[in-house]
């Protein structure tokens, strides 16, 4: 971790990915992010594989450099503790439903009441002020609506679920630079703020970035969809014994492709030379990249297109990425002893800092395995502690590891 965010409390009440992928990359600058989960732990604990029931793989790729409080919401005790912490937080992050959280006593309203300077973000399935408000979501219901299903249809034209928690992961991005966001504003004015980052509308203007094309004009230019992006021969291009992604881009990237695969024939073109007929034709270029590629091997073809300075890669397979040369020149891969969970492989956070020292990150927690801690760092004595534990308003688990 970096310690960039050094002495920023977050309080964490995200569950399952989206939310607890935005609080990590929060944790991985330097924040204090306090995951407030149930006793029995946050639902996203359970994914398999695991080597114990509460710590499963997705759990463990989305939950470093945090403390855990298991902490029971549905009582008024715990809607207390939920308060004292709020009290002294810089911000609170959730991704229910407002209503889920007006009943846990964590809504905006409630703790703008504890904290008129609280930076509160939260991640919605819908925008609260359009019919779908208060209905459920996962990734899978938001890949279906803002149209990546149907993007990705197969040759039959049946949509297909990118195999990847996609709408998670890019709403969770948005999610931690609203947080990040709320925070720079507290730190310049003193006042807090509320940041609605609904996934439904966050997804669809994601995708509209280089797909809302022809209706960015009004009256239309044409229809929705980039055309470069669903060009037919825009895919991975198959060589003498694999696959290779090849893409020229510039006037001069096309030029020094179309010389080694010997087409300069092409340059003297008017569509291959303007940018913007190149832009309208592109698919043929394309069809030459289709056509040229079977001659040579994919190790070739990248000797060729490196010394050309032509942009390329190979096409890789997961397990292909632990062998890859530049991915274990800077690292990314790390062994990690974890306490109770024995050596991991974690891929490591891919931000730098020059010339700031990365300091050790702090293992995935059990559920509760802080609980203590934070409490009597919230003024709760030792017997106040214990009985919260015997009443099961709180839970302890791990204080050995």
């Amino acid at each position: 971790m970096f310690p960039l965010l050094n002495g920023i409390r977050i309080i964490d009440f995200t569950t399952t990915y989206l939310g607890p992928y935005a609080t990590q990359f929060l944790g991985d600058m330097g924040a204090d992010v306090v995951k407030v989960e149930p006793l029995e732990g946050d639902v996203g604990r359970s994914p398999r594989p695991s080597r114990s029931p509460d710590m499963g793989a997705g759990f463990l790729n989305t939950n470093r450099n945090k403390r855990s409080l298991a902490l029971d919401l549905r009582t008024a005790d715990g809607r207390a503790i939920a308060a004292k912490l709020i009290a002294g937080a810089d911000a609170v992050v959730h991704n229910m439903r407002p209503a889920a959280a007006a009943k846990l006593g964590v809504s905006f309203e409630d703790a703008k009441k504890i904290n008129p300077g609280i930076v509160y973000c939260y991640a919605p399935g819908f925008g609260q002020d359009g019919p779908y408000a208060a209905e459920p979501a996962y990734d899978d219901i938001i890949q279906a609506m803002c149209g990546l299903a149907k993007l990705n249809a197969d040759s039959t034209g049946a949509p297909r679920f990118l195999p990847s928690i996609v709408a998670d992961k890019v709403v969770g991005l948005h999610l931690a630079f609203a947080i990040a966001s709320g925070l720079v504003h507290r730190l310049k004015t003193g006042e807090g703020c509320a940041v609605e980052v609904p996934m439904f509308e966050t997804m669809v203007a994601f995708l509209f970035v280089e797909h809302l094309s022809g209706h960015t004009f009004d009256p239309p230019l044409g229809p929705p969809g980039y055309e470069r992006m669903l060009a037919k021969n825009r895919r991975p291009y198959k060589t003498a014994d694999g696959y290779i992604a090849i893409m020229p881009y510039t006037t001069q990237q096309w030029a020094r492709f179309l010389e080694c695969v010997g087409r300069a024939d092409l340059l003297k073109e008017p569509w291959v030379q303007d940018p913007v007929k190149r832009s309208a034709n592109v698919d043929a270029l394309y069809q030459v990249i289709v056509d040229s590629a079977p001659a040579r091997t994919t190790a070739a073809w990248l000797d060729v297109l490196r010394e050309a300075d032509i942009p390329c890669g190979p096409v890789n397979g997961f397990d292909e990425l632990f062998a890859e040369s530049h991915l274990n020149a800077v690292g990314l891969f790390q062994p990690v002893a974890h306490p109770t969970e024995g050596m991991l492989t974690a891929a490591r956070s891919p931000f730098r800092s020059p010339g700031m020292e990365r300091q050790a990150d702090g293992p995935v927690p059990k559920i509760g395995r802080h609980s203590r801690e934070i409490l009597a760092g919230a003024g709760y004595s030792a017997e106040a502690i214990a009985d919260l534990v015997a009443r099961r308003i709180i839970g302890i688990s791990g204080e050995a590891d």
